[in-house]
């Protein structure tokens, strides 16, 4: 009967220490998608500030084109 327990007891040795291995991958999965998210959100910060700036930049450069060419307008009307 002793026998039929120990090898109970080692059956569940070997589960609890099969659960500690998964877990700790699960761990490890966590803590690399943790990181890989913060790298995503720090990256869509960078890209939304570049957006911005081209976009006021390619705004800035409309403007100018269109009083270039009004004055170019304005010049062949003289």
């Amino acid at each position: 009967m002793t026998k039929d327990v120990g090898q109970v007891t080692d059956s569940a040795n070997e589960q609890i220490t099969q659960l500690e291995h998964r877990l700790d991958a699960l761990l490890r999965v966590v803590e690399r998608l943790r990181q890989e998210n913060e790298m995503l959100r720090h990256t869509q910060e960078a890209l939304n500030t570049e957006r911005a700036s081209l976009l006021e930049k390619n705004e800035t450069a409309r403007t100018r084109i269109e009083a270039m060419i009004n004055r170019l307008k304005a010049m062949e009307n003289h």
